[in-house]
């Protein structure tokens, strides 16, 4: 009896995981919880003097997000919040950048999920902006940022864990 308890509980998890949702999860949609991979900080240099941090937080109540920056010997470049949350059964992000300041570099723009993996998940925009794809991957303990530029430049930013 045990035995087939075990079995029964294995399926059905594995089943839930397959489907993209973590025993205790709700609804037939992609949730916040499968980027927790995301969590914690990575910086990266972009250039001889300028480093890219990303800060993610873990997620909760249906959200995750990060604080980005930009630095170099001159000062901070930009600052940028990036929200992902569960709306209408999808992932939504958010991304909006600040000069010093706080002086916006634009509006917020809204990106509706195109791709969700084990380690990986992409968006396309739903809104104007300044980008037409933007990805995160975990490519051996590597977080890639893989992004399309609105006149499509494709570039992937590495990052290492701090």
């Amino acid at each position: 009896m045990r035995t087939l308890l075990l079995s029964l509980l294995l399926s059905v998890s594995a089943g839930a995981v397959a489907n993209g949702h973590l025993p205790g999860e709700k609804g037939d949609h992609p949730h916040v919880n499968r980027l927790a991979w995301m969590t914690g900080g990575w910086s990266g240099e972009l250039g001889p003097d300028t480093v890219l941090e990303e800060n993610w937080l873990a997620p909760v109540g249906g959200t995750i997000a990060a604080v980005v920056r930009m630095t170099s010997p001159a000062g901070t470049a930009m600052v940028e919040i990036v929200h992902i949350e569960e709306v209408d059964n999808t992932l939504e992000l958010h991304i909006q950048q600040w000069d010093s300041g706080f002086k916006a570099r634009s509006a917020a723009q809204k990106m509706r999920l195109s791709a969700l993996g084990e380690t990986s998940v992409s968006f396309s925009a739903a809104s104007p902006g300044g980008l037409k794809k933007l990805g995160y991957a975990l490519v051996n303990n590597e977080f890639q940022i893989r992004i399309t530029t609105a006149d499509d430049q494709d570039m992937v930013l590495k990052l290492a864990r701090k």
